[in-house]
């Protein structure tokens, strides 16, 4: 899905936050109270002196704003997503990975939970956007102009560029891709049907848009030539099957969902989304330390249209 924003990649850090007691600088009465986090000798760490430690570190603002919003999001559009599809998601991310999953989340800094929370800010983000947000005729018709219609590939997962430069090298001596899918592809739900994968389109939130860009440019039978990075890894990818342009009429419904995809990843779009979730939610931060932590949303709220840049 579609990444916006990844915030929960430090929400494993945002318990300590919630948790600690507190804003400001407490009294010396209320630090002989305070919980003891660790302690060293005879000296005491108190979760105040913690708590202190850490909104002084530079990301600590960050890791505000990323609780915040995440929580503004899941407290005002939680009902509106269908919590099956997240479990769904994370599950094909699994399936992909198989054995190596673990280490996927390791070194892109999740943990499992951190994980599905940030698939679950995706459908959030998304929830939002289209309550705030209606396309209107002329952005529908203007996106015609570039619509796509679902195609068919074959793929070539590899976690190095450099196994992918090998799968293309091959490719281009003639060797055959299915083939080299179940000798070279890390993607367990793929390998073994020669990396052929099921039909999309430009709106596809399943497939990564640097996968959709770099496979719609692609003709009947042709490989990408250079490898394709994407949130997985590194792609090779073949065209099966490039179909020709429908009408206006029947692809209303799915230039809708691509001018949404469209507006979830832009960054002036979806700022201005989570600047209308934060005001609609009442959100205030009382550590006057902390308070600059939300300024990067502090712009134009959504009205009804949004354009992409």
């Amino acid at each position: 899905m579609k990444t916006i924003l990844k915030p929960t990649r430090v929400l494993v850090a945002l318990g300590v936050m919630l948790t600690l007691a507190g804003c400001g600088k407490a009294s010396q009465t209320d630090q002989a109270n305070q919980p003891v986090v660790a302690q060293y000798a005879k000296k005491k760490i108190t979760q105040q002196d913690f708590y202190q430690a850490l909104k002084a570190e530079p990301s600590a603002k960050q890791v505000l704003a990323n609780l915040l919003i995440y929580g503004s999001m899941k407290d005002a559009y939680g009902k509106k997503i269908d919590e099956a599809k997240v479990t769904a998601a994370y599950k094909s991310y699994q399936a992909r990975y198989g054995d190596q999953f673990a280490d996927y989340l390791e070194e892109n800094g999740y943990t499992k939970k951190t994980f599905k929370q940030t698939l679950r800010l995706n459908y959030l983000s998304e929830a939002a956007l289209k309550a705030q947000i209606k396309p209107t005729t002329a952005q529908l018709k203007d996106a015609w102009k570039t619509y796509q219609p679902k195609i068919t590939v074959q793929h070539i997962l590899t976690t190095s560029e450099d196994t992918a430069k090998t799968v293309i090298a091959q490719l281009q001596q003639g060797a055959d891709f299915a083939k080299l899918a179940q000798q070279y592809s890390v993607d367990n739900t793929t390998a073994s049907n020669g990396g052929k994968m099921a039909a999309f389109d430009s709106t596809d939130k399943n497939v990564d848009s640097t996968f959709k860009d770099a496979a719609y440019k692609l003709k009947d039978g042709e490989f990408t030539t250079t490898p394709v990075k994407t949130t997985s890894g590194y792609e090779v990818i073949q065209m099966i099957k490039h179909p020709a342009k429908g009408t206006f009429k029947a692809s209303k419904a799915a230039l809708t969902a691509s001018l949404y995809q469209k507006w979830e990843a832009s960054t002036t779009v979806m700022k201005n989304v989570i600047s209308q979730v934060l005001k609609d939610e009442n959100v205030k931060i009382k550590d006057k330390d902390l308070q600059s932590a939300l300024n990067a949303y502090k712009g134009t709220t959504t009205s009804g249209t949004a354009t992409t840049k």
